[in-house]
Parts: structure tokens; sequence; C-alpha cells
């Protein structure tokens, strides 16, 4: 961040056009935070030492400059915060599929195009309409793709406060929404942070099928279903095979069950609509993709980061869950001879819960 800004006349009317112009490149909100994270630094550390973040040592990976926003972008003065909605009208509802056994789940936000790439564009618009109206100035825009406590800048940034879940709720539209941050080097007004409205409220962590909410604020992802069908390379706990239901690639529970999603705003993304009906399609179907079917369907999708191991891997799992049909054991005896030892694992699990 080496451009040095041309001071304009009124940082706080600068504020309002950018917010403005956010808006206007189709994100739902946006707000402007300082840097300062000291306690979401002692938080971070503490789940780190706890070993909550299991395999996902890009978490520790970085030292303190996930929660140094100077560190991590030298000359950083404030964060501006974007939020997008993610599901699309006409997706099948979440609770229905969850309830067909036979269907795969898959979290909704990763049911359309991956959002990696479109926010980053977006930010890099909004970007250039702040260098048009001041000149050069420094920035990095982020999307979930460096070192940074996206969900504290976003708190700090007003767009909403984190749940007992760990995921960022906002008042008037839930927590179905990405999140995106332009780092600059601008000395912008920040916005005030959001009050938290969770209360005692607690069925995020009644609800969640592995218990992975193991106390308010704190999770513990190496039970999170998300972390198991997407994080983790290896083979899932037997333990939590059952409790996996049908999520094939994600879980939603913990937002499904909150009161404060009841205002959940439709995306107005198109590419976000669900693609090759994954809201809702059979497992035997899925399960019987091949790896060029796979790859090919993924393409420019989220689901694509478990890779087709990982997808075989889930699936069988879900298929172990599902009801006895002759339907599911032929699938899964088909893929009983899989090269990969994870896959021919799972699979014999899931055989077993399907005797002849």
């Amino acid at each position: 961040m080496s451009s040095v800004a041309a001071p304009p006349a009124d940082y706080a009317a600068l504020a309002l056009d950018i917010k403005r112009w956010a808006l206007e490149l189709g994100f739902a909100d946006c707000g402007i935070a300082g840097t300062e994270l000291g306690e979401d630094e002692v938080h971070l550390k503490r789940w780190l030492d706890d070993g909550h973040h299991g395999e996902m040592d890009y978490m520790a990976r970085h030292g303190d400059k996930r929660s140094r926003p100077a560190e991590l972008e030298p000359g950083t003065l404030r964060v501006v915060s974007v939020r997008m909605d993610y599901i699309p009208p006409g997706t099948r509802n979440a609770w229905n599929v969850l309830h067909d056994a036979d269907a795969g789940y898959v979290a909704r936000y990763a049911l359309g195009r991956d959002y990696h790439k479109l926010m980053r564009n977006r930010l890099q618009k909004l970007a250039e309409r702040i260098h048009g109206a001041i000149g050069d100035f420094g920035y990095r825009a982020f999307v979930d793709s460096a070192p940074v406590l996206e969900k504290a800048l976003a708190r700090n940034a007003g767009l909403g406060w984190i749940g007992k879940h760990t995921v960022l709720i906002n008042r008037s539209a839930g927590s179905y929404f990405f999140l995106g941050e332009l780092y600059t080097n601008l000395p912008l007004p920040v916005d005030a942070p959001a009050s938290a409205h969770c209360g005692s409220c607690r069925r995020c962590i009644d609800i969640c099928p592995t218990q992975a909410i193991v106390a308010p604020y704190k999770l513990d992802a190496r039970r999170c279903i998300s972390y198991l069908t997407i994080e983790l390379r290896g083979s899932i706990p037997e333990e939590l095979r059952e409790p996996i239901g049908n999520r094939i690639f994600g879980c939603d529970d913990c937002q499904l069950i909150c009161p404060w999603n009841k205002f959940a705003q439709d995306a107005t993304e198109p590419d976000f609509a669900p693609r090759h009906r994954l809201d809702g399609a059979k497992l035997v179907e899925l399960f019987g993709w091949s790896e060029q079917e796979f790859l090919q369907r993924t393409e420019g999708m989220a689901i694509r980061r478990t890779g087709y191991e990982g997808w075989l891997r889930n699936i069988a799992v879900a298929l172990g869950n599902a009801p006895h049909s002759d339907e599911v054991r032929k699938a899964l005896l088909a893929r009983s001879d899989h090269p990969s030892e994870i896959v021919r694992e799972h699979v014999a699990w899931a055989l077993a819960k399907h005797p002849a």
C-alpha cells in the first residue's frame, strides 16, 4: 500500500459516497471500521491454543497479521467492509431437503457461483470509483483470501454482531451473506460497532447435530460439519458420521434455526442461483458422477474445494444414513473398490448400515 492519497476536501462526504457506490455495485451493505482488534486477537489465540482449528493450519500461519490489519498491509488506516446476500429466490426450502434423507444437502452459500472472484471484482470497481474521485490512494481488496478477521471487522463497521454460533448476524438481514473488505490508507470516519442481540437464545447451540458449539461464541471446528465435509482431508470420525445425516457439503442448521433469519434478504445476484439442481438432488445421482463430471459441473463453484475424493466420501456417509433400499446398496457396491482408500473406508461403513 504505497500510494499516498490526495487529501479530499471532506472525508465524511467521501465515506457517504463509498457506501452509495457499494450499493450501486450490488453489495447489500457497507460500513467503515478502524484497525484495532485487540480483544478479538486474544479470542483467536485462545481458540488456536485449544486446538479448535483442527487441521486448518493456515489459521495460525501468519502470526498476528490476521488481527493486525496494518501489519498484513502496511499503511492501512481503515477497512471498508461490505456484505452480499447469497440465497436467491426459488431455492428449495432447506428444511425440506434436510428432512429428505434420499437427497443431498449442500450449504446454501455453495449452490451457485463461487463468490470470491465476483466480490473481489466488485471491490476492485469500488476502488476504481474512489480513485476516480480523489486520485491515487492505497488499498487492497480481500474476500476470504488472506489472514483477515472479517467478522470482527464487519462488526466494528456496523454490519452486524457475531452470534453465539460465531456467524455474523445483521439485525435487518439475518446471516445469509458473504463478507469482503477493502483495506485502505484513507482516514475515513468510522461507523459505530453493531451491538449484540442474541440475548438468552441458544437455539444454535442446541440444534447443532454434532454439538460443535461447545459454549456461546466458541466453535470447535473439529466437530463442525462444515469442517468435516470441506476442510478435513482424511477420515471423518466414526462417531460423527451418523449426526452428519444427509449433509454432503457444509451445514446451515445453526443459521436455519436463528430467529433473526426471518429477516433474511433474497440475493440479487443471478449467478448465485443453484446449479445442477444441487439445492436438493438425489444422493444416488450425485454419487454416480465421474471425476470428469464432478470437475465439469463444479467449475467456478465452491464445492470444487472438497475435491472429488472428499465429494464421494461425504456422499458415502450420507448414503449410509439414508433409508435402506436396493438402489442405495447398489450405488455403494459400485464404489466399493474405488482406488481411494478414504472412499473405500467410508463406503464400507455405509454398506455395513445396509446389509443385504
